[in-house]
């Protein structure tokens, strides 16, 4: 599928911008309320956000996920299909730490303002998603050992990222919630929102 528009991530500070897309999500999800369809908007964002700078710390050649750095793809209806860095990033582990500060900082203090999704609750999402994308580079035991350094780094107060094994697979132990079972959708088989076994479960019979 190819994106119908590319935008600056800069656009994220932008209060109209960031309302009228999440109002856009409604198409997708239905008439929810509008913390719903934030919150749900940003699950989808804050992996494609995260992406390429923490697929870049893995391999080594780290890019800069600062807001004027990033593009996003969009497709009409909404839905984000990728994102990329416009310039490589002049540092280590403390120079992506603030750059994803400010990114991270900026997006969630824009979506929290316009849909009432709590901040809080943005930040875990964005933790969950660090922690997917490390988990979908070539290297996932070195992914892992990145991730609570990373997101320690990262001066937003986010949880720390938390993995567990599903036989020989690592996946993300989540600390947050997409609330899309609130649009009527299945709740993803890592939601915390669930037993422990029955999450357990649900993981076993996808992971194997």
């Amino acid at each position: 599928m190819k994106p119908d528009w590319t935008a600056s991530a800069t656009r994220l500070a932008d209060a109209e911008w960031v309302r009228a897309r999440i109002g856009g999500a409604a198409k997708l999800y239905g008439c929810a309320r509008p913390e719903v369809l934030g919150t749900i908007w940003w699950y989808s964002l804050s992996s494609v956000l995260a992406g390429p700078a923490v697929e870049g710390l893995v391999a080594g050649t780290p890019v800069d996920p600062s807001l004027d750095a990033m593009e996003l793809d969009l497709v009409a209806d909404g839905r984000f299909l990728g994102a990329r860095s416009t310039r490589p990033l002049d540092g280590g582990l403390p120079e992506l730490g603030a750059a994803f500060t400010g990114a991270l900082g900026t997006a969630i203090t824009t979506i929290a303002a316009v849909s009432g999704a709590r901040e809080r609750a943005l930040g875990a999402i964005a933790t969950d998603s660090i922690g997917n994308r490390l988990l979908w580079t070539s290297d996932p035991e070195r992914a892992m050992a990145l991730a609570g350094p990373l997101v320690e780094a990262i001066d937003l107060g986010l949880p720390k990222p938390r993995f567990v094994r599903v036989g020989r697979t690592p996946a993300v132990r989540r600390a947050s919630c997409c609330l899309i079972y609130e649009v009527g959708n299945p709740k993803c088989v890592s939601c915390p929102r669930q037993t422990p076994e029955e999450r357990e479960a649900r993981l076993r019979a996808a992971l194997g």
